[in-house]
Formats: C-alpha cells, sequence, structure tokens
C-alpha cells in the first residue's frame, strides 16, 4: 500500500502542503549553517532571475575567474519564480514543511527534485557520507478548502514555534517572522493567507490565530505526517 500522501494529485493552481524528512528520522540539519545553505538555495530558485543583468556582468572584461564561474553558474541555475509560490515554510532538524501553490502540474515536482538532489549533494559532501538524505521521496498533499488553507499555514508556524517555547525571536527558521512584517524574505508570499485577517485589530490579527487558537487536529491530520 502507498505510504500516506506519497500519491500525489499534481493539479494547475493547486496548493500543497509538501514535506520530508531525513531517512531513518534523522537529522538533516545538523548546524546553522545547513540551515543557512538550505534557505540560500530557496531564494535562488523563488527569487526573479534577472539574465539580461546577470549576462552584462559577464561582458565585463575585468571578472575574475571565480567571479565568472558564478554568473555562469546563476545563469545555468533553474529557477522557479514563475511557476511557484511559497506560501509558508519551517524547517526543523530531521524534516521541513512547505506550503506551496504551483502554476503548472509538473512545477511542484520539477521544483522538489532539484532543491532535493542539490541539498544532498552539500549534505553529504560536507559530512562525508554518500546515499539518500531523504525518506523516500517527498510527500504532497492537496488542499481542498478554505479551513485547510489557513489552518496548514498555522500548523506549520506553530512547529516552529513550539520548538522554542513560542518564543518568537528563537525557535527553527520559518516565514512566521515574514507574516509579522518582522523581516522582508522577497521570495515568500504571505499575501493571500493575511489578506484573511486584520492588521489593525489584535484580536482578528493572524499573529493571534497562530497563536492564541488551539490546534485542530482533525483538521490538519489527513495533510500532515504519520509521524515526525
Amino acid at each position: 500500500m502507498p505510504a500516506k500522501n506519497s500519491v500525489k494529485q499534481y493539479l494547475e493552481n493547486g496548493y500543497y502542503h509538501i514535506y520530508n524528512r531525513g531517512v531513518e528520522k534523522r537529522k538533516i540539519f545538523l548546524d546553522g549553517q545547513d540551515y543557512s545553505v538550505f534557505l540560500s538555495y530557496l531564494k535562488e530558485y523563488l527569487s526573479p532571475k534577472n539574465e539580461k543583468e546577470l549576462y552584462d556582468k559577464l561582458s565585463n572584461p575585468s571578472l575574475s575567474y571565480k567571479e565568472r564561474d558564478k554568473i555562469l553558474k546563476l545563469i545555468r541555475l533553474n529557477n522557479f519564480a514563475d511557476e511557484i509560490t511559497l506560501l509558508a515554510y519551517c524547517l526543523m532538524p530531521n524534516h521541513f514543511h512547505f506550503f506551496i501553490k504551483q502554476k503548472n502540474p509538473n512545477s511542484i515536482d520539477s521544483f522538489m527534485n532539484s532543491l532535493g538532489t542539490r541539498y544532498t549533494m552539500y549534505f553529504n559532501k560536507k559530512y562525508k557520507r554518500v546515499g539518500s538524505l531523504y525518506q523516500g521521496v517527498y510527500k504532497a498533499a492537496l488542499i481542498e478548502n478554505e479551513k485547510q488553507f489557513l489552518h496548514l499555514s498555522r500548523y506549520i508556524h506553530k512547529q516552529a514555534l513550539a520548538s522554542q517555547g513560542e518564543a518568537l525571536r528563537e525557535g527553527q527558521p520559518s516565514s512566521y517572522k515574514r507574516y509579522l512584517d518582522m523581516e522582508k524574505t522577497e521570495w515568500v508570499n504571505p499575501s493571500e493567507i493575511l489578506s484573511f485577517f486584520s492588521s489593525k485589530h489584535p484580536l482578528l490579527s493572524y499573529r493571534a490565530f497562530v497563536e492564541e487558537l488551539e490546534e485542530e487536529p482533525e483538521l490538519i491530520n489527513s495533510i500532515t505526517l504519520d509521524e515526525i
């Protein structure tokens, strides 16, 4: 029988909960550098790529070999800014969660394959290991209604907050500060979710929604991991 949420329904303009964990539940982030590298890959894949600007830089005759090689790599690098919208994310020591909207039916698969392969190559080289980093293929659960849409972002951000006892400025890397306008992570797009909440009334704010309401396990159960 296929693992829960391993059978994917790829829809044009579909919203998905994407998640995966380390093989044998092992950690996939061992230090701050690992988190930073993974986030830098997200930024490169999801930020618009200005190829004209890159080619203009490449035409500079005073460029060093190292600078030229870096620009060439950026030109060749896959880019998903027009295909993938990242609404929310959090990174935990042995797994990650993404809330993604894809433009075309194959957008998520291409994005996750590129990201997964690239980070595995980095991780294996750094820690002198071989083989798979993740426990099988990533999981993808289709978001089918408005309640799931809103509560998935809350669930993802609660995961990060819970790691440090709800301490806002600590916790695992996540998009929560972007939602509270505490950082400018341009490759995260919270506007669709924030449109349901008030920016003027604290009790009706997104922060109150995340931090003050009780969880609804039955609502999230169908679109989360069986076991972390």
